[in-house]
């Protein structure tokens, strides 16, 4: 009968997408991007005879999740190909030119027909499903032919089904799974209160994505002669929400220049906060060689650039803590930056946890708080290295946990190597 209920709701979530594709952008790119979806994968699997590693992400966060993974899997199992899959259109048409797999489609929706028929064209070897994918009918597909499927970076609360007593039918879903690779022991003692006992720690990878980023990272001219001699405070991924705080203490600071690299790149949002910015501001696409020095607060207006960023601040604040969810805070961190964020949304993040408690990050509810600690850090040299350095460390002791899995994977298929 839940079977039944499910693939109920799955087809009506599917007609309700469509329906709303006539007016939403976003899911007209969900509805168009799986149009002659099969006959594609037909076409492009229909000889191939090289072993498939198969990553789903649901997003473009879980594809910075996977894709340490998928990077470490290529370069130590070169036999196999990667097949990576999305289910949204906000990870999908941001990575559908990414160079680390060799195929990248969107994932069918979980009926149980469209799972059969994916499996059955592309016959992965290995599957792996990052953080919280758990669709019934692709895993019981993959049990079924004998698929050893891995779940990664995954984390789990209380709250959720699983750990519910009418939730006996996600269980079952986890106890498919080959073996499940958690962030936490708080993670893993809830498994193990339900009998699942196929999984153990390996960590977050985006620890070891960031990690990267910070060995390789670039310079980029025009942002360094922006900064200069001065101190530089990167403004990441914010929303509107996060600007009113922001604004004042901009204005304040005359002696502190700022990169704000706003979630959404609208027109309209960026103008209304550059209306209310009392110093000389300009957009990275307006901004020439040798011209920096002029500006006081420099916006970015395109994407792609923030992680490269951080290597120029001395402090950080990252946005969505006052809306839906915090971003991305690991990619300052690794630079060693206090990191500021909003109160209201942080506490399903586990960094963002860690950190606090570390006294790396500050979790501030206004202006006038955030102002506070601000100058405090800005004043006090030894207090703003104490941070860094916890910062630093938490990145560190965190790296790893690619190799752990990928450890595990060449144990399942000594051949891929």
């Amino acid at each position: 009968m839940k079977l039944l209920l499910y693939n109920f709701l799955i087809q009506i979530y599917g007609l309700s997408i469509r329906l709303a594709s006539l007016f939403n952008t976003k899911a007209k790119l969900f509805v168009a991007g799986r149009k002659n979806l099969f006959d594609d994968l037909s076409d492009t699997f229909k000889n191939h005879k090289t072993p498939i590693a198969w990553f789903h992400c649901a997003s473009l966060g879980e594809f910075e999740q996977g894709r340490p993974v998928m990077e470490a899997l290529k370069e130590q199992m070169p036999g196999y190909k990667i097949l990576l899959t999305f289910f949204s259109p906000s990870g999908y048409e941001v990575r559908k030119n990414y160079q680390g797999a060799d195929f990248i489609y969107y994932l069918p929706l979980d009926t149980g027909r469209n799972a059969r028929r994916f499996i059955q064209i592309t016959q992965p070897g290995i599957a792996f499903f990052v953080k919280y994918e758990f669709w019934h009918n692709y895993i019981q597909e993959l049990k079924k032919q004998r698929i050893p499927i891995i779940s990664f970076s995954t984390i789990f609360r209380a709250d959720q089904l699983f750990f519910k007593p009418w939730g006996g039918f996600y269980r079952d879903i986890l106890r498919n799974i080959s073996h499940i690779f958690v962030q936490n022991d708080a993670s893993l003692q809830l498994l193990k209160k339900i009998n699942i006992k196929q999984a153990s720690i390996a960590g977050d990878t985006r620890f070891d994505r960031v990690w990267k980023i910070c060995q390789q990272v670039n310079t980029i001219e025009k942002v360094a002669d922006f900064k200069g001699d001065n101190k530089l405070m990167v403004i990441g991924s914010s929303w509107p929400e996060d600007m009113e705080v922001l604004v004042p203490i901009i204005n304040k600071n005359k002696e502190v220049k700022f990169i704000i690299a706003p979630h959404e790149i609208r027109d309209s949002d960026i103008k209304s906060f550059e209306n209310e910015l009392q110093h000389p501001t300009i957009r990275f696409s307006s901004l020439n060689n040798g011209e920096g020095n002029r500006y006081q607060v420099l916006i970015i207006d395109n994407v792609g650039m923030l992680s490269s960023l951080y290597q120029f601040g001395e402090f950080a604040y990252i946005g969505g803590g006052f809306g839906k969810g915090l971003h991305n805070i690991l990619e300052a961190a690794t630079f060693g930056l206090p990191i500021f964020f909003g109160n209201k949304s942080y506490a399903k993040f586990q960094e963002a946890r860690d950190l606090i408690e570390l006294q790396g990050a500050f979790a501030i509810a206004d202006t006038s708080e955030l102002s506070v600690i601000f100058d405090k850090l800005y004043n006090q040299p030894t207090v703003w290295s104490k941070t860094r350095a916890a910062n630093f460390d938490y990145i560190k002791q965190n790296v790893g946990a690619t190799q752990k899995i990928l450890d595990h994977c060449q144990n399942l298929l000594p051949d891929g190597r």
